[in-house]
């Protein structure tokens, strides 16, 4: 085990203070009872992620109305179903079966009582188990002997996944329980597949300087695969092939990153199944999301040419050459015979500057297409950190999006960085919070 727990260190370059990890737990805010509280920097990576496919499956899979309240029972269903979930999907052969990480038998941590604060602490409920007399201070443990007392755990089945996962649902709410739930998900995805996927096999899954998440390990737990990349499907550059994003995520992704031009996020996370989506600054991860259905209906023919159109243009210039029109085209099944595919080059391209700009391509064969998208709906801001939020509370900030045209919007609102960070999908987004102050992404 030890030895086993060693190349999850190397993958990781997790902090030496095993202390720090410990402060790592699901817990749900007392002010929002379908949100989890953040209570040091760091663990957004994974709480983030774990709060996006939560909030799915209490919004759309879930009967009742009021999905802002949950008893504790339902809390419990909700989280351990959203971790299994997480769980299938890093799962790469079923053959290989589900990896859980867990405290052997009597030797659960728990943080000393010297240093126990609200903050410090997980919560102790009626039923959640107190600590044995021989289980260790964690912060008295060094990182050899904090592993020696992990125990790893094999199911082979689905149905045996839920029910364990369920079963450690006091696993997850105790010390640790993040930590414990990362270590899951790497070794049902296996080092080795998460090492094939990495582009940087060298870049750690998180930093080991600041604690941040890397984009690959996001991405592990949005999709399943540790790719290093957003933009949709794999690239060539100077011979070396890229991974990217290959399918649609359930839930979606947007950064701030991508407005400074740093990146560009694809078709697959930019428009996810299901509205709700993680939202990455330069230091943390929040989460934007709305009921609107609407807003990731089926792709649009107008918005399926733009994701080929822009698959031909990797650096985003916002043009291709005009020799891959006809390819282009094709890709598109639009006419392409030779000489219908020279009169749009000569349409398209009147002064012979060599180049086809995306907007009068798609005005070309695209025009006046509705996106079926209303004018204005009502929309939610989620931040775990309690420094982040309004009297350190952690709850959701309401608000209306209006997402307009580009004529000249009637409305023009403050110009914050998560309005900068939806621009990146939607261009001329508005948002009328009903607080005094927009929510901060960090």
């Amino acid at each position: 085990a030890i030895i086993l727990f060693k190349f999850l260190l190397d993958l990781l370059y997790l902090s030496s203070s095993p202390y720090f990890i410990a402060k790592c737990w699901f817990v749900f805010s007392e002010n929002e009872h379908t949100a989890l509280e953040q209570f040091e920097g760091g663990p957004c990576a994974v709480i983030a992620p774990v709060q996006a496919f939560l909030l799915k499956n209490v919004l759309f899979n879930r009967e009742s109305s009021n999905w802002r309240q949950m008893s504790e029972e339902d809390q419990k269903a909700a989280l351990c179903s959203t971790l299994s979930e997480i769980l299938e999907s890093a799962c790469s052969s079923p053959s290989t079966g589900f990896c859980l990480v867990t405290w052997a038998k009597g030797q659960s941590p728990h943080t000393s009582t010297q240093t126990n604060t609200q903050t410090q602490s997980p919560p102790q409920t009626q039923d959640t188990p107190k600590p044995e007399s021989t289980a260790l201070a964690v912060e008295d443990l060094g990182f050899e002997r904090f592993h020696s007392v992990l125990h790893k755990r094999t199911v082979m089945s689905v149905s045996d996944l839920r029910e364990e996962v369920l079963s450690l649902y006091h696993t997850w709410r105790g010390c640790c329980g993040v930590l414990l739930f990362l270590y899951s998900v790497i070794l049902t995805k296996g080092i080795e597949n998460i090492k094939n996927e990495i582009q940087d096999t060298m870049e750690p899954l998180i930093d080991p300087v600041h604690g941040h998440g890397s984009q690959s390990l996001v991405n592990l737990l949005v999709t399943g695969h540790a790719v290093s990349n957003v933009w949709d499907g794999d690239r060539e550059c100077s011979g070396m092939k890229l991974h990217g994003i290959h399918k649609q995520a359930s839930v979606g992704f947007l950064t701030l990153m991508e407005s400074l031009r740093y990146c560009k996020v694809g078709t697959f996370l930019k428009s996810p199944k299901f509205p709700i989506w993680i939202l990455g600054s330069e230091t943390h991860l929040s989460v934007f999301f709305t009921k609107e259905m609407s807003l990731v209906g089926p792709e649009s023919p107008s918005e399926q040419a733009r994701r080929v159109f822009q698959s031909f243009d990797p650096e985003d210039n916002g043009f291709i050459p005009e020799s891959l029109l006809e390819d282009v085209m094709k890709a598109l099944d639009l006419v392409s015979e030779p000489e219908y595919v020279s009169l749009v080059k000569s349409k398209l391209d009147p002064e012979s500057l060599g180049i086809i700009l995306l907007g009068p391509f798609l005005l070309e064969f695209f025009p006046d297409q509705d996106s079926g998208i209303p004018d204005s709906f009502p929309v939610y801001h989620y931040n775990g950190l309690k420094q982040s939020n309004h009297k350190e509370r952690v709850e959701y900030v309401e608000g209306t999006a209006l997402v307009l045209g580009f004529e000249d919007p009637m409305v023009r609102t403050d110009d914050t960085p998560v309005k900068r960070c939806l621009q990146t999908k939607w261009p001329y987004i508005e948002l009328l919070w009903t607080t005094d102050r927009s929510p901060s992404l960090n």
